[in-house]
């Protein structure tokens, strides 16, 4: 590998930039919830060209969804009412967490294994956003034509504790009509979430493998599965309309949801978790919720991996 790294200016703040030039791939992350905000590769004219929605784009859009790669912790998706109670303490946040909105220092590079990690301290930890001292550890990697990303929290209590967190990439697609979405063969347990809570009701999809069996029309309510029953958990997305392809090795997560606002972008995200339920239980409750062991680190890694049709 020849690995190097940069720091840019932006209007987001500071970026940090890491390109493997041997196999041509490129990350660049915001500092401001750790987000990748372009994932380029060089096509056959050895130029750039990016595969995540607005790729490099850090201004703020009009309208429309305005991230890039969201990552989504120590709960994911949506809270009832933006709240909840854990062990008697309040949580309050917007979708996704408190960990999209932290301003993360500046990463650790590790030029030789080609990562960059970034840390959340228990002590940065906004009071109302989770109440537990858990540390992360984000890692991205380049390695082979491929990002790895790797999520560490550890415990530092004297006690089990409970979160969950995932990636919310979006890819773009030029065309949501002539997009695929690719899902291996297995048995596939939706969680119904009208209004994007769940509501108790779980559809099993047994499936032979292929195109998402999914009306995009539908995408905007997102689909939530649950991979129990999914043994090979690589799902890949071409996009014709703009000749990408990315394949997205997902092995170690409990669920997948499917997303896009209509545009022409969709979100393939990797989850340890699920919404809030209608009615709401308590955060311990929540389905899908992560268990740590006192004193212990809970691990959870996925890759992938940009082409060219």
């Amino acid at each position: 590998m020849r690995i190097s790294y940069e720091t840019l200016d932006s209007v987001a703040g500071p970026l940090d930039q890491i390109t493997d030039e041997s196999s041509g791939i490129r990350l660049t992350v915001c500092r401001t919830g750790a987000e990748p905000v372009s994932l380029a590769r060089r096509n056959g004219k050895g130029e750039w060209e990016g595969f995540l929605w607005r790729d490099g784009d850090v201004t703020k859009p009009a309208t429309g969804w305005g991230n890039h790669a969201t990552v989504m912790g120590y709960f994911v998706h949506r809270l009832w009412k933006q709240e909840s109670v854990y062990e008697g303490h309040p949580i309050k946040g917007g979708n996704h967490g408190f960990v999209r909105a932290h301003a993360f220092p500046a990463p650790e590079v590790d030029l030789v294994a080609g990562t960059i990690t970034y840390h959340v301290d228990p002590t940065e930890i906004p009071a109302e956003a989770y109440p537990y001292k858990v540390a992360m550890r984000l890692i991205y990697g380049l390695s082979e034509g491929s990002l790895r990303m790797r999520f560490e929290l550890e415990n530092r209590e004297d006690h089990p504790v409970v979160l969950s967190f995932g990636w919310h990439p979006g890819f773009a697609v030029g065309s949501l009509e002539s997009a695929r979405v690719l899902l291996p063969a297995g048995i596939y347990l939706r969680e119904m979430a009208p209004g994007d809570f769940l509501d108790g009701t779980v559809e099993e999809i047994p499936f032979a493998g292929g195109e998402m069996p999914f009306p995009k029309k539908d995408l905007p309510g997102s689909f939530l599965l649950d991979l129990e029953r999914v043994s090979d958990r690589r799902f890949v997305l071409e996009a014709p309309a703009l000749g990408h392809r990315v394949e997205c090795d997902y092995s170690e997560a409990p669920y997948l949801t499917l997303w896009s606002n209509g545009d022409p972008l969709l979100c393939v995200e990797p989850c340890w978790g699920l919404p809030d339920h209608n009615p709401p239980v308590p955060f311990e409750q929540k389905k899908g919720i992560q268990h740590i062991a006192a004193g212990s680190t809970i691990t959870a890694s996925l890759s992938v991996t940009p082409t060219f049709l």
